[in-house]
């Protein structure tokens, strides 16, 4: 299926987050007449700003959990991207309303792509679903033992697309992404990532917090690499029905990326602290891309050097515009207010 036509109708739920308004960009620079549906509780207009002036985007205001609305957005569109979702640290405190987004959410949007004669739905999924796996790198075929709501609500959205890809010949493609990074990525609340967390705290002079002992790993993919794999999996035919993981390929201590980080933003004087470990924090994510690049020609071409280097003059802006938005960050970010 090729997408990248100036026809092309696409929905993108969760389009105004971190990854979603990078693929809404990457949608509208192809060519493709796009809709947002976003509820905008962790999603921001402003990272559309962008995108909605070119005239080939659209923002829907709206929730997934609610049926009707799946309904009415969704007809007319010939692909859907679905990327909203609650994340890991709001599971640890209120993992009812991350199931709820997470898990019947899903089944909404499936239904109502159902009922449209949706021609590709593409479920964003997540590493986080592998859990505590034994076996690396991370294969397709890994065991998945998800340590949290939030990974397990996902698992279960991709079991309901598979579902619905062999019940009703819905042509569904289940995609785990593993860490993304850039600009736009969050640093606010429950929704806040270890990089810019660590950039900004730099910035003002305080010192990374690594929780646990810095031996945790994650695979770290620039997101504007990931938006760019997401349109070419979603064209790949062999790829629907199927399930395939998106990653870098190499894997990166949070130790040491406390100290890449340090070094990068010239604070030599600061030194990489450590705390209590998270509750159901997954000890090591490392992928092996070998079907992503069997069955696509995309390839990474943003190295963890580079990728830190452009976030880090994203977060330049962002401190420098306002310093206090430092005030917006908490330690323990999983735990409830």
């Amino acid at each position: 299926m090729q997408i990248a036509r100036s026809e092309t109708r696409v929905l993108v739920t969760g389009g105004a987050g971190f990854i979603g308004s990078h693929l809404t960009d990457h949608l509208a620079a192809l060519g493709c007449r796009v809709t947002v549906l976003d509820n905008l509780v962790n999603g921001r207009r402003e990272n559309l700003t962008a995108a909605l002036a070119t005239g080939r985007v659209t923002l829907v205001e709206g929730d997934i959990t609610d049926a009707a609305t799946c309904d009415r957005t969704i007809p007319g569109h010939d692909v859907v991207f679905h990327l909203a979702c609650l994340g890991v640290r709001a599971s640890l405190h209120d993992p009812y309303s991350n199931h709820q987004v997470n898990a019947l959410g899903s089944l909404n949007l499936l239904a109502a792509a159902r009922r449209a004669g949706t021609k590709r739905f593409v479920y964003i999924s997540t590493s986080e679903v592998y859990g505590k796996a034994l076996t690396f790198p991370l294969t397709e075929s890994a065991a998945t033992w998800p340590t949290t709501v939030y990974g397990g609500s996902k698992l279960a959205g991709e079991h309901y697309a598979a579902a619905y890809h062999e019940c009703y010949g819905l042509p569904v493609t289940r995609i785990r992404p593993f860490n993304n990074y850039g600009p736009r990525a969050h640093f606010e609340g429950d929704s806040g990532e270890v990089i810019p967390r660590f950039m900004l705290g730099a910035l003002a002079g305080r010192a990374p917090v690594v929780f646990g002992d810095g031996s945790h790993t994650r695979d770290f993919l620039f997101v504007q690499d990931c938006a760019e794999a997401l349109v070419k999996i979603a064209e790949t035919d062999a790829l629907v029905g199927g399930l395939v993981n998106l990653g870098y390929g190499e894997e990166t201590r949070i130790g040491d990326l406390g100290r890449l980080v340090l070094a990068a933003t010239g604070r030599t004087d600061l030194k990489v602290e450590f705390a209590t470990e998270r509750p159901g924090d997954v000890p090591r994510l490392w992928v092996d891309p070998a079907k992503l690049r069997a069955a696509t020609s995309w390839r990474p071409r943003t190295t963890l050097a580079e990728g830190l280097r452009i976030t880090l003059d994203y977060y330049k802006q962002i401190y420098a515009a306002n310093p206090r938005c430092l005030e917006q960050m908490t330690a323990k970010n999983w735990e409830k207010k």
